[in-house]
């Protein structure tokens, strides 16, 4: 027989009493903000996305896309506060609600913060964009370990954060979408990206599994892969790297955001509401 003290002592004592503290403040956030969930402006249902890198890049492009429908967008950044901020006030400019939220991805306390601080503007929640990556190029001999542990805390265990975060106001209302942003290399990999390689095959496996836990819950979770896109992420590569890779695609020629960002509303828009599990690529038909 278990005796009950020990099992009592963890559960009352195994977590810090600031951190048991935090934890029940968040769930009753989380409870009011599911009781107040389903909000209308001038009479619509407006639904509120959160995108994590939504300062730049697809995950701006996605921001302006989600705004022009009319959805409220809570624009997540680690670094670029002043892009962050320009964007949200250019969506606000269109009648549509918009904050700027800022969170290193691979911290999970800043992750839990900037979901609070959405569902307390926003009363509810109903699509989590993960589109914060960072990118890595070199020879697999010589990533360091800290460069390792990085690229993986920010693209993997950013990406399981945020799904954390987000996930008891979803299944609370037993509804909502999950895009996450992988890369045409998580599938085939990338001779001297072998780590991000690694790191974007993860979040494939993840939104897939995922995906089949939170099925029964009425959550999809969905996956754009892009292929080379004009972002900055891509800004290191020479116009003969460029020139090159556009070349080597079937469609001849380099991505637009724009192009990346369709895919990512569209799978977390209704007109997807009977597929998850599934990943979009977006690389002008480099894997097939």
């Amino acid at each position: 027989m278990i005796p009950l003290a020990p099992i009592f002592f963890l559960i009352v004592f195994g977590v810090p009493f600031s951190r048991r503290g935090y934890q029940g403040r968040r769930a009753a956030l989380v409870e009011r903000a599911s009781a107040r969930a389903g909000m209308r402006i001038g009479g619509i249902f407006v639904k509120y996305a959160l995108i994590t890198g939504g300062s730049r890049g697809i995950g701006a492009a996605a921001a302006r896309l989600f705004a022009q429908r009319g959805w409220g967008v809570a624009v997540g950044y680690c670094r670029s506060e002043a892009q962050a901020q320009s964007l949200a006030e250019e969506i606000r400019l269109l009648g549509v609600p918009a904050i700027a939220v800022p969170a290193d991805v691979a911290d999970r306390v800043q992750v839990e913060r900037m979901v609070d601080n959405v569902l307390e503007k926003f009363c509810q929640l109903d699509i989590l964009v993960c589109a914060a990556g960072i990118s890595h190029v070199g020879l697999i001999s010589q990533i360091d370990e800290d460069e390792w542990r990085r690229l993986f805390a920010v693209n993997v265990d950013g990406v399981h954060h945020c799904c954390q975060a987000v996930l008891p106001h979803m299944l609370g209302r037993k509804t909502g979408s999950i895009v996450t942003v992988s890369s045409m290399w998580g599938q085939v990999g990338a001779s001297c990206e072998a780590a991000y390689s690694a790191t974007k095959g993860a979040v494939i496996a993840y939104t897939k599994a995922l995906a089949k836990e939170l099925g029964p819950s009425h959550i999809r979770v969905n996956c754009v892969a892009p292929g080379v896109i004009d972002t900055e992420m891509n800004a290191q590569l020479t116009p003969e790297d460029l020139a090159a890779l556009a070349d080597e695609t079937p469609l001849g020629r380099i991505g637009a955001p724009e192009e990346a960002a369709q895919a990512v509303v569209f799978l977390a828009s209704d007109r997807a509401s009977f597929i998850t599990g599934q990943v979009l690529n977006v690389d002008g038909g480099m894997v097939i």
